[in-house]
């Protein structure tokens, strides 16, 4: 809307874009087109050469209004610059752009006057990408005037609230544009005595407002999809030689008749429920006649069959402007029901109706002093009226301003109604100046902060107070010097990656990455582990061998549940790189018994199994080798689910037969310590011996078993043939380590060895092994060791509080600096009160504190206290941080 106000607008300049609001200012006249003088360089300023005229381009002109043919020559102007300043082999002629510029028709500046002016002018599609900027222009304000107008006929209607408690989005099971819809007409509604709350309101009412969100939504949606079409199509460049000028120019075409008619979808789901509004809202005038009139003076008869036309005509110009027209169409619905409204509201004694300069606008809660005895009773009187909502106050006064010019309304009928439909008709129009001041009013109403509710954080996440930080933190303390003590060096890499980097390597759990709205011409999405970026990391830089790890938060798009989430933390240590064999697979392991053993969370067990061995086991029970990974993923829901449920989606979903289920279900039964059933799986006549692949997976797990028997790691292992872990990418020794204690978490930990990732991304094959420890689970254990601990959690690490008996602060920023400087954690308090020094003291844990009254500063000394032991002592000011340190144990 920016642009339509101003009275030039410059084409082809150099970090410049052209806006639909541009388009319709310069076909409206309200702005004049120039050139910018570093597009002028690039024309070339030969005589033209007359070509022939794309016939797209000469239809097209024939069937446009002259302020389409104007935004028509704007777009093909700007086409022609853009392409010129784009390659430097391009033939744009001065004289053409001259003439555009200086008539804004097309048809003054035909015939072109070079072949490649003709290429643009069939590639760029000028008249059906100025239609769908005309469109986007009018139909981008409409979404918040509908949204306020449907508010204001809420309030006419007396309709509830209610229809507005849409969740919110971001689980992935509600649209955030209908999310959104609701949440602004909750806020221009907020504070209304007008509608009533939670089924108060009559059910068609009721029922009419609960489509609002929905409709407007899928309003909001079409939108903005068109408009994020028609700003691309407005501003890049032609490739010219690259392909067929026409054929372009009809892809283009067709792309925006896709969208607009989506748009017209719409268009015709908001004129039928705003028209059913304004009837709803007439209901409510208990003068017969004038309720008639207004009943009778809104009729969706124009719209019969206008949709079906625009759907219907197979020519992308005249589809455009069937949905040009059919917008404006709408507009006049809403205006006439937001006059509707706006009688009602006049016309109803029981509403106070919102005056300027009495503290209508959003945000607004003094109140006003008394001035009088007459005053008091009048607002005494005033108070027993409904109020509208603080929104639509503003919007209502708006709209009355605008339609009578701040007069007063002696009395509404008919004509007058009539009347207002016609004023906001034109106000909705993007001509009008108060448009853009309606806009900009509804959109600080919405997003104002008076939503007096608490906030919520979305579904799946967490915030962390100053107790569960404490732990976090102690945790994240032990688990880094764990990692260090074995070598591994820090990594950090991007909370985003490119979405192509993440596909295919997560098997079906895939459908649970987050993706990124398009933001910068690259598909992105959040990552899902640390593993994946970890060897895209490892691929980029060419690295033949690394230990590393790291802390950072990760992001799964699943379905949130008592110690699930969308957001959580990962702990990863992994090493890459040629080694002896079982060598790294050993130390990781090893350095997650160090982890669980180290946070001292309780008892648990690590399920270990090999990828080649669960792939020998699907063998011989006759699995295809297709299949594996898909009866993986089946196998691995054996922690969480009895057999007989995972044989029913074996058979029934991936086709596996009744009796090769059957024999997997006897031989994932298998479970033991290591060595135990490494001897049974290798004794004679099994036919896990007969298996390739089987046979080396035994051979490495008996060098592993030794080496953790050595390291007295073992113990903790637990030899699990239905551990299945889902990841498309583990070849090698897979493990999950699992929770034992009355806590239900389930695994807290999990990894293995991932030969073949680093080589999806460079071709060279860099083996890896890993481990990834699900720190969330392991905080919710030490939580709730806490609690039953019953101890107090320390937020903070302050060892001294420096208590000032009185409000001197100049006092206490020398001794707590003096104390800051000897490397002693402090604080300061100031208060006359020893009660609350001490208290605090108590509350945040701290074990001394330094006292100074009025008879300490005349004696030249302080007290010091032993908060737990309830123990003082005097010393000298001078001597205080000495004697501090001494009994804090410090050097």
């Amino acid at each position: 809307m920016a642009s339509a106000a101003a009275a030039t607008v410059t084409l082809g300049g150099k970090g410049a874009a052209l806006s639909p609001a541009a388009v319709y200012a310069l076909s409206s006249g309200l702005a004049s087109p120039a050139i910018d003088a570093s597009a002028q360089k690039p024309l070339s300023t030969r005589a033209p050469s007359p070509q022939e005229t794309p016939a797209s381009l000469t239809g097209a002109l024939a069937a446009l209004a002259p302020d389409e043919s104007r935004a028509a020559a704007a777009v093909l102007l700007n086409k022609l610059l853009l392409t010129a300043s784009d390659s430097a082999s391009a033939l744009v002629t001065a004289a053409t752009a001259a003439r555009l510029a200086e008539s804004l028709d097309v048809a003054a500046a035909l015939p072109l006057g070079s072949r490649d002016e003709a290429a643009v002018a069939a590639a760029s599609a000028p008249v059906s990408v100025a239609l769908a900027a005309l469109i986007d222009c009018c139909a981008a304000p409409l979404a918040r005037v509908a949204d306020s107008v449907a508010a204001l006929s809420c309030e006419a209607a007396r309709g509830d609230a209610a229809a507005f408690d849409v969740p919110a989005s971001g689980d992935g099971l509600s649209a955030k544009d209908e999310a959104d819809v609701a949440a602004d007409i909750k806020m221009l509604i907020f504070g209304s005595k007008l509608v009533s709350s939670g089924g108060g309101a009559p059910a068609p009412a009721a029922a009419m407002f609960a489509k609002v969100p929905t409709v407007n939504g899928i309003f909001r949606e079409a939108v903005r999809a068109l408009h994020a079409r028609v700003r691309i199509e407005l501003n890049a460049p032609v490739k010219l030689g690259k392909r067929d000028a026409r054929e372009t120019g009809k892809g283009k075409e067709e792309a925006l008749v896709v969208l607009a008619t989506q748009l017209a979808k719409a268009v015709q789901a908001m004129c039928k429920l705003s028209v059913a509004r304004a009837r709803l809202c007439s209901e409510s005038i208990a003068d017969a006649e004038l309720r008639e009139k207004l009943t009778g003076g809104v009729s969706i008869d124009d719209l019969k069959g206008m949709l079906d036309r625009v759907l219907i005509d197979s020519d992308a110009v005249l589809v455009l402007k069937g949905v040009y027209n059919q917008l404006l169409k709408f507009r006049d619905f809403l205006a006439w029901e937001a006059a509707v409204a706006m009688a009602v509201i006049e016309g109803d004694s029981s509403i106070e109706k919102p005056q300027a300069g009495l503290d209508n606008e959003v945000g607004s809660s003094a109140e006003k002093p008394q001035t009088g005895g007459e005053k008091a009773k009048a607002d005494k009187k005033s108070k027993k009226k409904k109020t509208l909502g603080k929104g639509t106050s503003a919007v209502l006064m708006l709209l009355r301003d605008h339609v009578t010019n701040g007069s007063a309304t002696a009395s509404v009928n008919s004509v007058l109604v009539a009347e207002w439909g016609t004023s906001l008709s034109l106000l909705f129009d993007p001509k009008c100046s108060g448009l853009e001041s309606l806009v900009e009013k509804v959109k600080e109403i919405v997003e104002s902060n008076e939503v007096r509710r608490l906030p919520k954080i979305p579904k799946g996440t967490r915030d962390f107070g100053k107790e569960q930080m404490a732990i976090r933190e102690r945790a994240f303390s032990i688990i880094t010097g764990v990692f260090k003590m074995h070598g591994a060096t820090a990594l950090d890499t991007p909370v985003f990656e490119l979405r192509e980097t993440l596909m295919g390597k997560y098997g079906e759990d895939s459908k649970l990455i987050y993706d990124l709205a398009d933001q910068g011409g690259e598909l992105c999405s959040l990552r899902y582990d640390l593993t994946v970026p970890f060897a895209r990391y490892v691929a980029m830089n060419n690295i033949s061998a690394l230990k590393r790890y790291q802390i950072a938060k990760v992001y799964r798009r699943d379905n949130p549940s008592k110690g699930r989430y969308r957001e959580f933390y990962q702990c990863d240590f992994d090493i890459a790189g040629v080694y002896e064999p079982m060598e790294p697979d050993f130390e990781v392991i090893k350095v997650l018994t160090e982890l669980l053993n180290q946070l001292d969370i309780g008892t648990y067990e690590i399920k270990l199994n090999h990828r080649k061995l669960l792939d020998g086991m699907l063998e011989i029970c006759g699995v295809p080798a297709q299949k594996f990974r898909t009866v993986c993923s089946s196998i691995d829901k054996l922690d969480k689910q009895t057999f007989e449920q995972v044989k029913k989606e074996l058979v029934d979903e991936k086709g596996i037969s009744n009796e090769t289920a059957d024999e997997i279900g006897n031989l994932v039964k298998t479970r033991g310590p290591p060595l135990e059933v490494l001897l049974e799986l290798r004794k004679e006549g099994s036919k896990f011996m007969q298996n390739e692949g089987s046979v080396v997976a035994l051979n490495e797990l008996e060098i592993l078993f030794k080496a953790l028997e050595k390291a007295n790691a073992l113990d903790r292992i637990v030899f699990d043939l239905s551990l299945a872990r889902g990841l498309d990418y583990y070849t090698g020794v897979i493990y999950e380590a699992v929770f034992k204690g009355a806590t239900q978490v389930g695994s807290i930990a999990a990894g293995g060895r991932y030969d073949n990732l680093v080589g999806m991304f460079s071709g060279k094959q860099i083996p890896a092994v890993g481990v990834s420890l699900g720190i969330e689970r392991v905080f919710a254990i030490m939580e709730q060791q806490e609690k039953e601990r019953n101890e107090m959690i320390r937020a903070t690490e302050t060892e001294v509080l420096v208590s000032i008996l009185g409000k001197d602060l100049t006092l206490a920023a020398e001794l707590v600096s003096e104390l800051w400087s000897a490397g002693i954690k402090a604080e300061f308090k100031l208060t006359t009160r020893v009660t609350n020094h001490i208290k605090y003291a108590l509350q945040s844990g701290i074990p001394w504190m330094v006292l100074v009254g009025e008879s300490e500063l005349q004696k030249g000394s302080v007290k010091l206290k032993d908060v737990k032991a309830n123990q003082e002592e005097e010393v000298d000011r001078k001597d205080f941080v000495q004697e501090l340190k001494k009994r804090l144990s410090k050097p």
